[in-house]
Formats: structure tokens, C-alpha cells, sequence
């Protein structure tokens, strides 16, 4: 497991690095005076929040202002992200957010912003797979055994995620459902930290966990990882297959980070933001680190498609949502 101290000094070095790219102006937009706010709806050095400061340190060297990491949470993401909605639209303050707020509109009758119309999707910045594990007492070496398993005992066995609504609660009901409308309970844990003792007991049978926080786990045998979620295989666990692979098909689900600007934020800035995030996104330092974390950087996506790639996750998870019946804890 990345360390946090290594992943806080690496970090460091980032923002110690020569510029790696010419510094980019918001084309006669102006920018504000001020610093700009990257505010992250989730707690400091948690794995939302090291790469949010990867990013900072090095678009700090690239814009006009520096960028500034607040950490602002409650309520999931409906805090920090609130603090964006409703701040000037000058690109003076963005969202670092993640899968979460795809699923706001879903699981919260009551929000103080609208997640579609107050944001301007800017840039996606990366995905993070996520690796299917079982207690390593469970009688199954594969994920078709697995299914076979579920199949033959409905409403019997347990799992665990990190709270209704999350990304590995999403990942496990989608992958239940297309592994035939598989019956397993739900146990909702506050963090993996929590979850995980209860799948090295069995009091819980399985879980979904995100790759970097499940591979110490598998790669020690302490579990068993069945697959990926993902449509590639991991680097770092080669021999294990894609949950497709294993036999669903068109499964696939991630966690994701996306930076986000007020709605109607001038285009020219948001643009510019694009450009600095690309850049930063596409260097080696910066693949390298995250890739430490499992988190597969994007370098690639204009405000556009970083848009159409939010519409697709909610066009994705909220029907699983309401099926589901999940709602905010």
C-alpha cells in the first residue's frame, strides 16, 4: 500500500519539478486576483484528496494564480460542492469531485444546487478500477463459481461497501444485476477501513473495493480477488480478469475524478482551465504517481466531452439507483 507520507512528499516534488509547460492565459477573459479555490468535497490526504494536490501544485505553476486545495465536507459531496454552485463565475473556484456527483440527483430528494444545471463539466482527469474480493474461505475460486454460488443460495450471503449510494455500493448492485439478478444483502460500512475486517472474518462474503485499497489484500492472499472492473487488466495484478472477461458482458464500472466550474463561468476561461489541467494530467511525473494509486490519468477530454461523459455516468447509475431503492444514509 502507497504510504500517505510517500505520496505527500511525492507531492512535494512535484512542486519542486522545472515547468513543464508554458503558463496558459484565459485568452482576454481576466483572471481573478485572488487564488483559485480547488475545493474537494472529501477529507485531506484521502485518495480524492492526494491527487486534487498533485493537480494544484502543478496548474499553480501554469496559470495566472495559484491553486489552493480546500477541503470542504458533509452531507457525501453536497457541502463542498454547494460552496461551487454558488460561487462567482470567474473561475476563481472549482469542484475536484468524483462518480458522487452523478448520483446526486438520484439519491437526494432535496439539494441546495442542481447538479446538471450549476456545474460546467471542464475536464475529466482520471478513472480508478475496482476488484471484485471474497472472504479466501468462501468456497469459490472464480467469478463464474461466485455466481454459481449466489445463484444457488439466494438472500444468504452478505456484502459490504462504504455506504448506500457510494461507488462500490453502484458497482456491486450493477454487477448483480448483470450477472442475472443475483440476491445478496447489503451491509453498509463508513469507509473500507471499516468494511474490510469483517470480510478477513467472513462475517461478510464479498466485496467490491477500489483496486488500490484491495491489492495489499489480494497480493498477500488474504482475500480472494475474483476481477477488475475495468475493461483492461491491472499492471499490478496481470493474471486477474476483467470482470467481463469472467463472464459478463458489458460490465464496467470505475470511480472517476472530474474538475468542475460554476455554470456560467465565461468559456474562454473554462477552456483555459482545460488546457492546464490536460497538460498536467499528460506528464510522465504525474502519470506515475497516480498510477501508484491505481488512478488511470485522462489527458484527453475538452469541456465537451468531459460533459457527455457525466451525462452518460448519470444516464448509467440512476436507474440502478431507483431500482435499487438506495437512498442517502
Amino acid at each position: 500500500m502507497i504510504l500517505r507520507r510517500h505520496l505527500i512528499a511525492g507531492a512535494a516534488g512535484l512542486a519542486a519539478a522545472p515547468l513543464a509547460a508554458p503558463a496558459v492565459h484565459a485568452q482576454g477573459a481576466g483572471w481573478p486576483n485572488n487564488p483559485v479555490r480547488l475545493i474537494v468535497p472529501f477529507a485531506a490526504g484521502g485518495p480524492t484528496d492526494i491527487p486534487a494536490r498533485l493537480l494544484a501544485d502543478e496548474l499553480s505553476k501554469t496559470l495566472p494564480q495559484r491553486v489552493i486545495v480546500e477541503n470542504r465536507t458533509g452531507a457525501g459531496v453536497v457541502v463542498g460542492s454547494d460552496v461551487v454552485a454558488k460561487a462567482p463565475k470567474d473561475g476563481q473556484a472549482l469542484l475536484y469531485t468524483t462518480i458522487a456527483h452523478s448520483t446526486l440527483r438520484a439519491i437526494f430528494p432535496k439539494l441546495p444546487f442542481d447538479p446538471i444545471a450549476d456545474f460546467t463539466p471542464v475536464a475529466l482527469t482520471g478513472v480508478i478500477p475496482m476488484i471484485v474480493m471474497v472472504n479466501k474461505e468462501l468456497p469459490v475460486n472464480s467469478l463464474q463459481e461466485l455466481i454459481a454460488l449466489f445463484k444457488a443460495n439466494p438472500g444468504k450471503y452478505d456484502y459490504g461497501s462504504t455506504g448506500n449510494g457510494a461507488a462500490l455500493h453502484l458497482a456491486t448492485e450493477l454487477f448483480l444485476r448483470q450477472a442475472g439478478g443475483l440476491k445478496v444483502n447489503h451491509v453498509p460500512y463508513r469507509g473500507e477501513s471499516a468494511a474490510m475486517p469483517d470480510l478477513l472474518s467472513g462475517t461478510i462474503a464479498m466485496m467490491i473495493s477500489i483496486a488500490n485499497n484491495a491489492l495489499p489484500f489480494v497480493t498477500r492472499g488474504e482475500v480472494k480477488g475474483l476481477a477488475v472492473t475495468s475493461t483492461q487488466r491491472l499492471p499490478q495484478l496481470p493474471d486477474l480478469p476483467t470482470v467481463q472477461e469472467a463472464g459478463v458482458p458489458g460490465y464496467e464500472a470505475y470511480t472517476w475524478h472530474m474538475v468542475m466550474a460554476p455554470s456560467g463561468t465565461p468559456q474562454p476561461i473554462v477552456n483555459a482551465i482545460n488546457e492546464a489541467v490536460n497538460k498536467v494530467m499528460a506528464m510522465d511525473s504525474v502519470k506515475q504517481r497516480l498510477s501508484d494509486l491505481t488512478l488511470t490519468t485522462r489527458s484527453d477530454t475538452t469541456p465537451a466531452t468531459a460533459k457527455k461523459w457525466l451525462d452518460d455516468e448519470i444516464a448509467k447509475w440512476e436507474p440502478i439507483i431507483r431500482a435499487a431503492g438506495i437512498k442517502a444514509d
